[in-house]
This record gives structure tokens, sequence and C-alpha cells, in this order.
């Protein structure tokens, strides 16, 4: 498990252009899943049934992760529009990301040079615009300690940047935390040296 964040779209973009008399109109939305991603390809295609070619790439988990990728030419010449999107959208370095790219034909052929260049720069031009959020991969973890120790443990979870999710007060305090992944080695061994090797933590199943 890659433990390392990433970087995802933080608000949908939209970004049109003319070329040679067609139409480009490109959008990018934030898509933590494979289905959402096919949802969100659904949907500009109801939006834009008339078009002719509705073409699309998804990236629709970590930005590295291809087991997660998918495109289509959507009607266009094999190669000239899904792959060129797919090319921008990997390279770009976000991550649940996906972008469909409406063509209304204008009547002048663009060759495949052309529509290889349409469909990537309009994806290309877009991502600019694209403003990320960090996306951190976190966990939750059940601390279990004596009241003593609470003003020591609120101290390391906002040092660690976690937060509690839940507290249950009886004889100890039990909290339950979310935390970084990458943070809670750390945060464990703070902890554990920080209150004489009382405070006990273990991973929270939900159970």
């Amino acid at each position: 498990m890659n433990i390392q964040p990433y970087l995802i779209p933080a608000h949908p973009i939209q970004f049109e252009e003319e070329i040679k008399k067609s139409t480009f109109i490109t959008y990018l939305a934030h898509t933590p899943t494979v289905d959402q991603a096919k949802q969100f390809v659904d949907k500009i295609k109801s939006i834009h049934s008339d078009a002719r070619h509705n073409c699309w790439g998804f990236v629709a988990g970590r930005p590295e992760d291809s087991m997660k990728w998918g495109f289509s030419d959507d009607g266009e010449p094999s190669g000239t529009a899904g792959k060129p999107i797919l090319a921008q959208l990997s390279g770009s370095g976000v991550g649940e990301i996906t972008a469909v790219v409406t063509r209304y034909y204008g009547g002048i052929r663009l060759g495949t040079g052309g529509l290889v260049k349409a469909y990537g720069g309009g994806v290309q031009q877009a991502l600019k615009q694209l403003q990320t959020i960090e996306k951190k991969i976190t966990t939750q973890l059940r601390v279990e300690l004596d009241y003593g120790f609470m003003p020591i443990a609120q101290s390391l979870i906002a040092q660690y940047g976690a937060f509690e999710v839940n507290a249950e007060y009886g004889v100890d305090v039990v909290l339950i935390i979310e935390i970084e992944v990458r943070e809670v080695e750390s945060f464990t061994q703070n902890m554990i040296n920080k209150s004489g090797a009382r405070a006990i933590i273990t991973p929270f199943t939900g159970k």
C-alpha cells in the first residue's frame, strides 16, 4: 500500500475552443472510483447527446495506478482521442480525475495528427486551470489511556495533524483518532514513551 499523499481535483473545470469550425468542449471532474468516472462520462454524454463524439479518459485512483485507467475514442479514428486524453491525465500527477471532450463536428476533417493535437491540447489547457488539493492516506487508531494522560494525547493528536473521531469516558478514556498512515509509527512510539508505556494503541477496526 502506497501511503504517500497525492493530488486530486478541487473543482470541476470546463474549457472550450474552436478548431477548424469544430467545437471542442473539455470537462474535468473529481471521480474517486471507476464507477464514478463512468457515471460522469454518461452525464456529459446525456448533456451533449447531439454531439458527434464524446471522447474520454480517466485516472480513477492514485495517479500511478494504471489498473484504474480507462479511455475511449467514441467513434474517432483509433488512438486519436482517448489515448491523447489519458496521456495528459496520467502525465499530470493528479489522481481521481476524469476528462470528457465533446466534439461538435464543423465539416472540416482534422486528420489523425490534428485530432490528437485537438483532444490532447484541450485537456492540457483545462489542466492548466485546474486547482488541486492533497489527498492524505489515513487510518484509525484506538487509544486507551488514563485520564491523566489526556493532555499529552491531545497535544500529540494536534502535533500529528490527526483528529478525534470518537471518545468514550469510562474507567479509562478510549479515543478513536484518524491519522495519516505514514505518521502512525511515530505517533504510537511518542504516545507510549510519554505515557510510560501505559497508553494502549491498536488499529481500530470499527468494532
